[in-house]
């Protein structure tokens, strides 16, 4: 499916076309289509992440380009870079400090040159990976945790939040030690399976080297800590992905209606 859902130099939102254009695509296959975006963000993710020494090695000839004339958004698409991260390189190539770098990103009207600024401004709109801004993803996870919690508490089930132990470990360690989604107190069995803690994803569980990895080690500090849990994917996962320790679930038993509304 890779290959189906990526469209080459596109690291932002799809427009309304491209994503009827990805329907098609994926019509003969057994998935659904927010399945396939989510896997496309997984895999720019993915992207992103294991091209980023290679883009660094190449700022500075990134950087000449671009005072040369040539925009973010055309050495993106060129160089298969997500635009932000690029923007970002060609920055740390005249020699900014990464302090420099956020803070200016943080403020552009005020911190870059005119050009810079509506670079910078169009990089964004066009990154879904890299980009400053990352509120609206943090809302909807969170929405997602809050509906995972509800179903628990309709049925009874007592638990302890995130929020909960990162203050307790706060206190008593200095800092966040083993902090998962729910921590059951009651005793529960999903599948026959006893589960000790529960975390919530909301994305798609692709079968990919970086987000499994990333999983694992979340996971495994988890069993070490508390035994056996659970990770329930906000858009199911796909059946090759194993993490050792955890029992893997979709959200299909939850009512996700608030997050849809949202």
């Amino acid at each position: 499916m890779s290959d189906l859902v990526t469209f080459p130099g596109e690291f932002g939102w799809l427009s309304d076309e491209q994503v009827d254009e990805l329907a098609q695509r994926i019509e003969p296959h057994d998935i659904g289509l927010d399945q396939c975006l989510s896997l496309r963000g997984a895999l720019m993710q993915e992207r992103a992440v294991y091209s980023h020494r290679e883009m660094m090695g190449r700022s500075h000839m990134l950087r000449r380009r671009y005072e040369n004339g040539e925009g973010v958004l055309a050495l993106s698409r060129r160089f298969q870079y997500p635009p932000v991260g690029l923007f970002r390189a060609i920055l740390t190539s005249r020699g900014w400090s990464k302090v420099r770098i956020r803070d200016s990103l943080r403020a552009p009207v005020k911190r870059l040159s005119e050009r810079d600024c509506a670079e910078f401004k169009e990089a964004e709109e066009h990154d879904r990976v890299t980009n400053v801004d990352q509120a609206e993803t943090h809302v909807r996870a969170n929405t997602f945790e809050d509906i995972l919690c509800d179903y628990f508490e309709k049925e009874g089930v007592r638990f302890r939040r995130q929020e909960e132990l990162l203050a307790e470990q706060q206190k008593e360690h200095g800092r966040p030690i083993s902090t998962p989604d729910l921590l059951m107190i009651d005793l529960v069995e999903i599948n026959g399976v006893p589960i000790s803690w529960i975390d919530a994803k909301h994305f798609y569980g692709a079968n990919l080297s970086f987000p499994r990895k990333k999983t694992k080690k979340q996971v495994g500090r988890y069993v070490d800590e508390w035994g056996t849990g659970a990770v329930v994917y906000r858009h199911g996962f796909c059946a090759g992905l194993k993490v050792g320790g955890a029992l893997l679930l979709d959200s299909s038993p939850l009512d996700l209606s608030k997050l849809i509304q949202d």
